[in-house]
């Protein structure tokens, strides 16, 4: 059975336990990471001492997208991992681009969700959401032209802009409309494997 490591307020975290439920799989999931702490047999498995990590029978493997890959093309068939390269990675670029994204909205984040009011930074605040924006316009023309960022169909490259696209749209930010890619988040929202495991609150 699929084993992942790595607690669930992490975006990281929410990706692969996303998908996973997405595909169906049995899986039991450890809290790790942040107030749970990683003790020493964790971090044999991670020397990177960060989460996710997962093991899948004698597979230990860590980096999420990573995880993603391998849980598309080993579990996720034709719908998650076609056999096109050209077509696959239409989809698994947007996996790259939420890195971007997601330095751009960090400050945002931790200013918003992880400290106290009276800490916070304005000026980091409005450089985030500004930053951020301007990367989720990318994603809303896109989206202009088709359903889902990996083309026809929810695939590989929407899980992890998924799994940011939530904070961005629950931040106290500034953020202009994008019509497009609230659409998109609206129809994620009505899965319920991503109401439920994506759309937890922000700690």
């Amino acid at each position: 059975m699929l084993t992942i490591w790595g607690r669930l307020n992490s975006h990281n975290v929410k990706k692969v336990v996303w998908l996973a439920e997405e595909l169906g799989l049995p899986f039991v999931r450890h809290d790790v990471g942040g107030s749970f702490g990683m003790d020493a047999a964790y971090c044999a498995r991670n020397p990177n001492a960060l989460i996710p990590t997962i093991d899948d029978g004698d597979l230990t493997l860590w980096e999420s997208n990573a995880i993603l890959r391998y849980l598309a093309a080993r579990h996720g068939g034709a719908d998650w991992w076609p056999a096109d390269p050209a077509v696959r990675a239409q989809g698994d670029k947007w996996m790259d681009w939420q890195f971007g994204l997601a330095d751009a909205q960090r400050d945002a984040f931790l200013h918003l969700v992880r400290k106290s009011a009276s800490d916070r930074d304005p000026a980091k605040i409005a450089e985030s959401a500004r930053n951020t924006a301007t990367l989720m316009t990318i994603a809303d023309d896109c989206l202009s032209r088709q359903p889902w960022l990996s083309g026809a169909a929810l695939g590989i490259g929407d899980i992890p802009v998924g799994a940011y696209a939530h904070t961005f749209f629950t931040l106290d930010m500034e953020r202009p409309e994008l019509p497009h890619l609230r659409a998109w988040y609206e129809r994620l929202t009505r899965r319920e494997a991503y109401a439920r495991i994506v759309m937890i609150p922000l700690t």
